[in-house]
C-alpha cells in the first residue's frame, strides 16, 4: 500500500552533504597558511579525541551549559592542534576562528550524489519538507551555500532544540512545525540509531541510507533500506 506521507525530514551529515575532505587535511591546510606542518592523519586521529572529549563534557554544543557553540568548536579546533602538538596560543586562537568560519560554508562541502535530484523531486510531489539534525546553528548558512535550503520548510538543528537524535523530543518538535500527525511523516537518514531507530519510536516512518557494503543493521526490512538516494521515491510510492 503506498504510504500517506505529507511531511519528509532529512538528516545531513552523510545524506545530503558530506565533508569534500578528511577533516585531518583542512586542519593541516590551516596550520600550513600558518607555517607550521602537522600530518594530516594525526589531525584526524585528535580531531576524533577531541571531538569525543568535548561531547561527553558538554553533550550538544553545550547547550545549557553556558556554551555558545561558536565557543564549544573553537576549544574542539585548538585542542585538536594541541594533542598533535601545536601549543602557541598566539596562532591557535587564529587558526581555531578560521576553521569554525570555513565549515560554514561550501568550501567544506559538497552535495552527495542525488540529493539535489531526489528533493526537487520530492518538492514537486508536494511533500513538506524539513531537517533534523545534530548540527550546530550554521546549518541554514551552508544549506544556503550548497543550493540546498529552498527545498525546506524547517530547519531543526539539535542547537535550536536543545535535544540531539535519539531523543524524541527533536522529532516530536519537528513533526510540529510540519503540522502533521508521526504517521503522516518519515524521516530520512544514515545512521541506524539517531535517524532509522528513533524516528519510528515517535511513530513516525523511516528510510535508512546505506551504501552497498555497509554492515547490515538488525531489524530493518529491505523496504526500508535506501542503497541510494534515487531510490526513495519508489519505496514510497510503491
Amino acid at each position: 500500500a503506498m504510504l500517506r506521507l505529507r511531511l519528509l525530514t532529512w538528516d545531513v551529515k552523510d545524506t545530503l552533504l558530506r565533508l569534500r575532505q578528511p577533516v585531518g587535511e583542512s586542519y593541516a591546510a590551516e596550520a600550513r597558511a600558518h607555517g607550521v606542518q602537522v600530518q594530516p592523519e594525526a589531525l584526524s586521529q585528535a580531531f576524533r579525541e577531541a571531538y569525543g572529549a568535548q561531547s561527553r563534557r558538554f553533550p550538544n554544543y553545550g547547550q545549557g551549559q553556558g556554551l555558545s557553540s561558536q565557543q564549544w568548536w573553537v576549544h574542539v579546533v585548538k585542542q585538536t592542534f594541541r594533542l598533535s602538538g601545536v601549543q602557541e596560543d598566539r596562532i591557535l586562537t587564529p587558526m581555531a576562528e578560521k576553521l569554525y568560519q570555513d565549515f560554514c560554508s561550501a568550501r567544506n562541502w559538497e552535495v552527495l550524489p542525488g540529493a539535489m535530484e531526489t528533493l526537487r523531486q520530492c518538492c514537486q510531489r508536494g511533500f513538506r519538507m524539513g531537517v533534523v539534525s545534530n548540527f550546530d546553528n550554521r546549518l541554514e548558512n551552508i544549506l544556503s551555500q550548497c543550493n540546498l535550503r529552498h527545498h525546506f520548510g524547517f530547519i531543526l538543528t539539535s542547537e535550536d532544540a536543545g535535544v540531539a537524535k535519539p531523543d524524541g523530543r527533536i522529532f516530536e518538535k519537528a513533526l510540529r512545525l510540519g503540522g502533521v500527525p508521526p504517521e503522516q511523516a518519515a524521516h530520512v537518514g544514515d545512521d541506524y540509531t539517531r535517524d532509522y531507530r528513533a524516528a519510528r519510536a515517535v511513530g513516525m516512518h523511516s528510510f535508512l541510507l546505506r551504501a552497498v557494503g555497509q554492515d547490515k543493521e538488525p531489524e530493518v526490512p529491505p523496504e526500508h533500506i535506501l542503497p541510494t538516494l534515487g531510490h526513495l521515491l519508489a519505496l514510497i510510492e510503491k
